[in-house]
């Protein structure tokens, strides 16, 4: 059974009404001690999978009590006595949570979700760094290196970033996590090019001219790589990234696009362009539709609407932009064969 511990500061005038409403969800236990003449600390301890309808009414509460304050805390164990009717209730529960979708609250989501956001100092130089470890593996044709460089590249984050923002409709962090994607891309490309220029083009090398064209199959991976990329952010399993990081590798065709564009190799650019594109379009749909499916929903009534048509209009641009892929992929296809 898995257990988290939500703290809540609250206002004396307002325990009562608090306490009252909180003993309404299935708790596991429940403290309370006075913090100060105005405040009370009430403990609760939840179960995971309740934790969210908890932090969502503690969440309305904050936003109209001054001196309201929550914390929440993951709990590594807990030792008790349960009957065995308790026992049996667990057991029951444990069973019915196997045909759902597991996942962390909304509030846990969203911190990790933001901190990917954003553009750091690290994140920066992790995105400079493995640009130059993938260039180097494309000279040398060495698909360790260039494994190598996937993983220390952070351009993951900010695509699920954009998906996850379009569920809760909040266009700002849509719009951050955009720039965090863009300004990754064109670090990307600007070395890519640097290097073109000093370093020779390995047009004949096999890890190369793989990225610079796009099948079908490059989408079907992409979107069960963005599936598997949404269920490791909803499960907090930061370790299973690595392997989606691995698979759907934004980070080789991003620098292919720039060495061919540096070379002027614009067939191979085209190509390589389309293959970057269509891995950021099926990750981000494949991501949206998971976190629907999770039941991720904003909670503050007058986000719900915008929330409604952001998502939809995400669904249908990425679509639409997948669909477009496929049919340039498919006539291309079919230029070679006449």
């Amino acid at each position: 059974m898995d257990l988290q511990l939500v703290e809540a500061y609250i206002p004396e005038k307002y325990f009562e009404k608090v306490t009252e409403s909180l003993h309404k969800f299935p708790l596991v236990s429940y403290w309370v001690s006075r913090e100060s003449e105005e405040r009370k600390l009430i403990r609760v301890l939840v179960e995971t999978k309740n934790t969210e309808e908890v932090l969502n009414y503690l969440e309305n509460v904050s936003n109209v009590v001054d001196g309201f304050e929550v914390l929440l805390f993951p709990v590594q164990s807990y030792l008790t006595r349960l009957t065995d009717e308790e026992k049996e209730k667990i057991k029951q529960e444990e069973k019915e949570d196997t045909t759902k979708i597991q996942r962390a609250s909304r509030h846990e989501l969203l911190g990790a979700i933001e901190k990917s956001s954003r553009i750091t100092l690290n994140y920066t130089l992790l995105v400079i760094l493995s640009a130059i470890v993938v260039t180097i593996g494309f000279i040398k044709d060495s698909e360790a290196v260039i494994i190598g460089a996937m993983v220390i590249a952070p351009m993951l984050g900010p695509v699920i970033s954009i998906a996850f923002s379009s569920i809760l409709g909040d266009f700002s962090l849509i719009r951050h996590s955009s720039i965090t994607l863009l300004y990754a891309i064109a670090i990307g490309i600007g070395i890519a090019i640097f290097c073109s220029f000093f370093l020779p083009v390995p047009l004949d090398n096999t890890e190369f001219a793989s990225r610079t064209h796009v099948n079908l199959s490059d989408i079907v991976l992409a979107l069960a790589s963005g599936t598997a990329g949404a269920l490791s952010i909803i499960s907090r399993l930061p370790d299973a990234l690595v392997g989606v990081m691995v698979a759907v590798a934004l980070l080789p065709p991003t620098v292919v696009l720039g060495m061919s564009l540096g070379e002027g190799l614009w067939q191979e650019a085209y190509g390589s362009g389309l293959l970057l594109v269509g891995n950021i379009s099926s990750v981000i749909l494949a991501a949206i539709i998971v976190f629907s499916l999770s039941g991720i929903r904003p909670v503050k009534w007058k986000d719900v609407d915008r929330a409604k048509t952001s998502q939809k209009m995400s669904i249908l641009f990425v679509s639409i932009t997948i669909i477009i892929l496929i049919t340039a992929i498919l006539f291309s296809h079919h230029v070679d064969i006449l």
